[in-house]
């Protein structure tokens, strides 16, 4: 496996739905993936803590950059918990479970993610503003409700298939309904 390769890859990745959906502070990115998947097995069987490792420092440092937060998605046998900060958790009020995540139980990616970042808890759910899938996970029960599809340049990230979502807010309202400010009308006034 080429990790710098994956690792290019993935920020090519990351580029484009931070193009789509411009994140930043106060915004939630969910990540799932199966770095099975990536290494061209079968979901859940072949767990890569090098290739979790490489991920986490790609998405760590577009974090950083754009100032958006991390929420890794455990398998399912964590039940699709949620490895993120612990500030973001106590902001949010996600409350805590008690559990670690390990490669056999929770996946590479959120066993990784535990252990490199700062001061991390485990929630059961959230809402995020955006999401990657990478080796079909299943992310979509952690997104905002109104979820539109990405589209990225590179659609296999190693042998795992890449699908990528943003959010928006519900469009409410009938015929009469207006969803972008329109220039003031002074016959109004």
């Amino acid at each position: 496996m080429n990790i710098e390769k994956l690792q290019n890859d993935l920020q090519s990745i990351l580029d484009d739905l931070l193009e789509a959906a411009p994140l930043g502070e106060h915004r939630v990115l969910v990540i799932g993936t199966s770095t099975s998947e990536i290494v061209g097995q079968h979901i859940g069987t072949s767990g890569s803590a090098e290739v979790a490792a490489a991920l986490y420092e790609v998405y760590r440092r577009t974090s950083e950059k754009h100032g958006f937060s991390l929420a890794f998605q455990c398998c399912e046998h964590l039940n699709r918990a949620l490895v993120v900060p612990r500030r973001i958790a106590e902001q949010r009020g996600w409350p805590e479970v008690a559990v670690i995540p390990v490669p056999k139980a929770g996946g590479a990616m959120a066993s990784a993610a535990y252990r490199k970042m700062e001061d991390p808890v485990v929630v059961e759910r959230i809402q995020a503003d955006a999401g990657i899938d990478i080796g079909d996970t299943f992310i979509g029960m952690h997104l905002k409700p109104v979820a539109v599809p990405v589209r990225p340049r590179i659609k296999q990230l190693g042998g795992a298939h890449v699908t990528m979502a943003r959010t928006r807010a519900k469009l409410i309202g009938g015929p009469r309904a207006v969803y972008e400010l329109p220039p003031e009308d002074k016959s109004c006034t």
